[in-house]
């Protein structure tokens, strides 16, 4: 995510200041490494570490011309108020609640991949996570059951290791987080189920794969972004209802159709209220081409020719 910011403003010949998550500045780090490395020149981009009032000092600072954020919709609306009347342009990058829609005629074992990459890929700490799955009820039991096997197969350890499929979650803040969610959810009444596999290492905050069944659209498993690899699976019969069940939330940054009807794929994508929305695949992403949400998952895009303007003064 930094670099889709420092990418394009640096092109457009600005200075960048990179304020990293307080949960994970070593990465920020080691790129001010690498920049060194290449001799970019002093003070183009610069690395700022801290908590959050660093980052709200920052923010605040009447040098800043340009502000992106990616991070939690609550942090994005604070943001947005404390930017309003300045002059400080902004895009805002948040949170999601992503619908993942597997019609009958998919391609099954296509789109049981798909949802492998939209909800557990970096152990489902990504905003457009395809958190939320509907299954057309004709093939429900289909794609549950290769899904079980599938998830069965993924290996959870150190993320160094290059056969790991899913690491760690980033913080014992975050861990106890979705633990809290998967114990709301089975109190609503939706059945937990998780990779079985050998004892997990001691050191480190470790989540196994998991998804959630017998979840209606009221629970909070299916409303809130629990940002880890929890999967809420729910139920559609028609097109209508899998369009009205997948727009049923104040977020609105991706989505995924499954089908193998091109004229459904156009119908279902033009109707879905996403920034983005893949056809037969999931998180595939092209420089090229802009990313980003609406409605509570943020405003302005990465990316492509749209994601230069924001870094631009027009006249």
């Amino acid at each position: 995510m930094a670099a889709w910011k420092i990418a394009p403003a640096l092109a457009c010949g600005n200075t960048v200041i990179l304020k990293p998550a307080e949960t994970t500045p070593l990465t920020a780090l080691a790129l001010a490494e690498i920049l060194q490395e290449v001799e970019l020149p002093p003070g183009v981009v610069n690395i700022l570490t801290g908590a959050g009032k660093t980052g709200a000092s920052l923010a605040s600072h009447p040098g800043i011309h340009k502000l992106a954020f990616t991070g939690s919709t609550e942090v994005g609306k604070k943001l947005a108020a404390n930017a309003a009347g300045t002059g400080v342009r902004l895009t805002l990058e948040l949170g999601g609640k992503s619908p993942n829609i597997i019609f009958e005629d998919a391609s099954i074992d296509q789109a049981i991949e798909g949802i492998v990459a939209g909800i557990w890929f970096n152990q489902g700490h990504v905003c457009c996570a395809g958190s939320r799955l509907f299954v057309q009820e004709g093939v429900v039991d289909e794609v549950l059951e290769k899904l079980d096997h599938r998830m069965q197969s993924l290996r959870v350890g150190d993320p160094l290791d290059k056969n790991t499929d899913v690491g760690a979650i980033n913080s014992r803040v975050q861990l106890r987080r979705i633990r809290g969610y998967l114990t709301q959810g089975k109190k609503e009444g939706a059945e937990l189920h998780r990779v079985r596999g050998p004892k997990l290492p001691d050191k480190g905050f470790w989540m196994r794969p998991c998804y959630l069944t017998g979840v209606q659209p009221a629970h909070v498993v299916a409303r809130e972004e629990i940002f880890g690899p929890v999967l809420s699976v729910m139920t559609f019969r028609t097109p209508e209802e899998a369009l009205r069940r997948a727009n049923n939330t104040p977020y609105g940054l991706a989505a995924g159709v499954w089908t193998d009807k091109g004229s459904r794929i156009f119908e279902v994508a033009s109707k879905l209220k996403a920034g983005v929305v893949w056809c037969n695949s999931y998180n595939r992403f092209d420089a090229s081409s802009p990313f980003g949400g609406y409605k509570e998952s943020g405003f302005g895009r990465e990316g492509g020719r749209q994601g230069l303007r924001a870094y631009v003064n027009l006249v």
